[in-house]
């Protein structure tokens, strides 16, 4: 007989049918004339009681087993007597797959520190906290793959090794084929890259952006969705070194469209992830953050704030609070500016677009007043941006200007000017940071806690 994932025991199955269950044991009880054994197989955040009577052949072997075994096991599901549960399953045979030694296995039991669990990266899929992120992280990027596919977006695949840097930010992962110990160097001693596997410089993305923006003028709508590296020496909460972005590009569309479509999209992921994934986010309004359900909603609920950089600042200069960074017109917007604006103005998203041309990346549309350009940033409650955005600058002689006003090669980028000469559309998208998304979703409290395998500075060991 084919096991059953302990969802569907728990949920749908009837009482007194036999099954098979599979998973790792949680705990195991005795009392009175009977083992308790608690079993998870990752389907959902509860456990399914197993039984087995002192009076047993099984009893034994099943008080013998610790947390962290893997078991399979056949019986009758029963209706349960006890509260909070349906069914309970009475075992009639046992498979041991592998024990887990109680003097060395790390998880027991008890509360264990987050930072603690960064630590056995390998085991902490198995506490309910990190197996609720993964299934979360799961019914999101259904969400997203579903959102862009009934809106007629293509879904592409933008390359990981490039020459280019989107951002003209300089943080990059070099990557080369070179025996690091014998380095080829011209007659100046300078590194020889036509030595190397592809003959230039060449780096891990930052941004699909750039290449989704040649797609979108052949197919309109596209999207990607896929790991992107900064080579940022920022030990923060806030800051990965390998992430994923969600980054759609639309043909067609000036900044309106593309805030338009930055909310829409913000709101069917929350919508799906609360009908699908209730439980796990019930788990973090219990556990870590009791305002998780009040944020869900009032992302859906209600419209977001919409206002210009120049009434932003305006805003936080009369709001009469210290800040730690200075408020001035021309200056970036810090995290906390971004949370005053979200939490305390607005109570909800916002969204402030028009920034000046020189704290944005080239490839934004200047507008017409040449002090700004066609950017937006979504600012939510607890984190501040969690979308960048912007209408791309489609004039081929003004984005020629913006990378030579930037120190940027216009060499380097040809084909991205080619895209201006053949056939040159107006078009915008954004940015979204997968985990940025998903700390938001559940108030975890740093980043490293919501991706399987955090990579950081030092910080590369599974």
């Amino acid at each position: 007989m084919q096991a059953t994932p302990i969802q569907t025991l728990l949920t749908t199955v009837a009482p007194d049918t036999p099954v098979v269950a599979q998973g790792w044991i949680r705990t195991r009880r005795e009392l009175k004339d009977l083992c308790f054994l608690e079993l998870n197989d990752g389907s959902c955040l509860a456990n399914l009681q197993v039984l087995v009577p002192r009076s047993s052949p099984l009893y034994d072997l099943a008080s013998g087993l610790h947390t962290g075994a893997a078991i399979g096991v056949s019986g009758q599901l029963v209706a349960s007597p006890a509260q909070g549960q349906r069914v309970e399953l009475q075992a009639e045979t046992i498979t041991v797959y592998g024990n887990a030694d109680p003097d060395s296995y790390p998880l027991q039991k008890k509360r264990h520190s987050f930072e603690f669990l960064r630590t056995i990266a390998h085991l902490r899929p198995r506490t309910n906290t990190f197996g609720a992120i993964m299934r979360l992280r799961n019914h999101c990027a259904m969400a997203i793959h579903r959102f862009f596919q009934e809106r007629g977006f293509v879904w592409i695949h933008t390359p990981i090794l490039t020459a280019s840097d989107c951002e003209g930010a300089g943080e990059l992962f070099t990557v080369t084929g070179w025996n690091l110990q014998n380095i080829p160097r011209n007659e100046q001693g300078e590194v020889d890259f036509r030595q190397d596997f592809f003959g230039r410089p060449a780096y891990l993305t930052v941004s699909g952006q750039l290449e989704a923006e040649i797609m979108a003028t052949a197919l309109s709508k596209v999207y990607t969705f896929g790991p992107t590296f900064r080579a940022e020496n920022s030990n923060t909460s806030r800051h990965l070194a390998e992430f994923w972005m969600i980054e759609p590009e639309m043909a067609f569309c000036d900044l309106q469209g593309d805030m338009d479509l930055a909310e829409a999209f913000l709101q069917d992921i929350f919508r799906y992830v609360l009908e699908k994934g209730s439980s796990d986010l019930e788990f973090f309004q219990k556990r870590i953050d009791n305002t998780v359900l009040e944020t869900a909603h009032n992302i859906i609920q209600q419209p977001f704030e919409r206002m210009s950089y120049t009434e932003a600042i305006t805003q936080l200069q009369k709001s009469g609070k210290s800040f730690t960074y200075p408020v001035a017109w021309g200056l970036d917007l810090q995290s906390e500016h971004e949370r005053y604006l979200a939490e305390e103005l607005c109570g909800k998203p916002v969204i402030v677009y028009d920034y000046p041309t020189q704290i944005k990346a080239f490839y934004m549309r200047l507008n017409a007043d040449e002090k700004t350009v066609a950017a937006m940033d979504v600012l939510v409650p607890r984190v501040g941006e969690l979308i960048g955005g912007s209408q791309r600058e489609e004039r081929y002689d003004v984005l020629l200007q913006r990378l030579e006003n930037q120190g940027l090669d216009p060499a380097v980028y040809w084909w991205y000017l080619d895209l201006r000469r053949f056939g040159t559309v107006p078009h915008a998208g954004f940015g979204l940071g997968f985990e940025r998304l998903l700390q938001f979703m559940t108030g975890m409290g740093n980043i490293r806690d919501v991706i399987p395998f955090p990579r950081t500075p030092d910080g590369i060991d599974f």
